[in-house]
């Protein structure tokens, strides 16, 4: 009996940890999420605001846009062409993931609501609104919500396809963006128009839209393929983008190879041209070069000295001694007679 009395007692101790230390994690888990916070909620042209950040990637490169047409809850509904990109900064989280920033206060090119934008540049895609009012800009409603659907990223990203010896030589380099992405809304999202951007190094994307022919219900999932292509000659470290209803789903880093080939094609130019070029000028050279006139009467100059001509055998004295032996005998015979 006095062991069952005191297990109620033993174990309250233990609940209060574990509800404290519950309760401790719920502000960690929160401060994970990527935030923004400003110095001052409102401001005005040629002014500028203090940017702080926290729950960011460690040593993650981040840029601060003031973009029209945008609310935390819905993101920057028309892209970043909806910011002011020429006057946007760039900082570096350290290795808590926090950041401070001064960012100057400009006119959007679109009308308010107005948000500070932070995004990241490379790797794995977070993004972060807070609301800015910039006194003595427009301000429009925001356009309705007409679609019911919403599009979340469900699986990483990946780029299927490879280079080829076209591209070696400068041929546009592409690949396929494929994605998995569910419907977490109320109702069927019906052929939706995607936004796919390529940047190269800290430039804000190009988006171009391509629309994806199928339906998602609701609770459903898809598998999206849509093309990238950069332009020819391209190469270095870029990121591809997707965007669907003004919020970036996915970024995935794209390493491009130096078309060799071009240099290859290049260094060969210069190495064949010139040797072609001077062996023309040797043939026009030899061509223009005076010719010598050659007489008819000169003899042909000998390299060779002339040698004399081979006596027959009876003309050599010592090859016939009998004959020079007989010529006394018959000489002495006729003075006989």
């Amino acid at each position: 009996m006095p062991y069952v009395v005191r297990v109620p007692y033993l174990s309250l101790p233990v609940l209060l940890v574990l509800l404290l230390g519950l309760a401790g994690a719920g502000p960690a888990g929160a401060a994970d999420r990527p935030v923004v916070e400003l110095s001052r909620a409102q401001a005005g042209t040629g002014g500028s605001v203090t940017v702080t950040g926290s729950g960011w990637r460690p040593r993650a490169l981040l840029t601060l846009l003031v973009c029209g047409q945008a609310e935390p809850s819905r993101g920057v509904t028309g892209g970043t062409n909806s910011c002011a990109n020429a006057d946007g900064r760039a900082v570096r989280t350290d290795a808590e993931g926090r950041f401070r920033r001064e960012l100057p206060v400009v006119e959007p090119p679109v009308p308010c609501p107005c948000v500070v934008h932070a995004a990241t540049v490379t790797g794995a895609g977070a993004e972060a609104d807070a609301v800015l009012q910039v006194a003595g800009h427009a301000v429009e409603p925001l356009p309705a919500d007409r679609a019911g659907g919403r599009l979340s990223l469900l699986a990483d990203t990946r780029l299927r396809g490879s280079g080829g010896l076209l591209t070696w030589f400068g041929s546009p380099p592409a690949r396929t963006l494929v994605v998995t992405v569910g419907n977490v809304g109320t109702s069927p999202v019906k052929d939706p128009v995607f936004q796919v951007g390529t940047s190269h190094g800290v430039f804000a994307p190009q988006w171009q839209d391509q629309r994806w022919r199928g339906t998602i219900r609701p609770g459903g999932k898809a598998r999206i393929e849509l093309p990238v292509e950069l332009a020819a000659g391209a190469h270095g470290d870029y990121t591809v983008s997707l965007k669907y209803g003004g919020k970036v789903l996915a970024e995935h880093p794209w390493g491009v190879g130096r078309p060799w080939g071009v240099t290859l094609f290049w260094v060969l130019v210069c190495l064949v041209v010139p040797a072609a070029l001077f062996r023309a000028g040797l043939a026009v050279v030899d061509h223009a070069r005076p010719r010598r006139p050659v007489h008819a009467s000169r003899p042909p100059r000998r390299l060779l000295p002339r040698l004399p001509a081979a006596r027959r055998p009876s003309d050599l004295p010592w090859v016939a001694p009998d004959a020079e032996q007989s010529r006394p005998k018959q000489d002495m015979k006729d003075m006989r007679t």
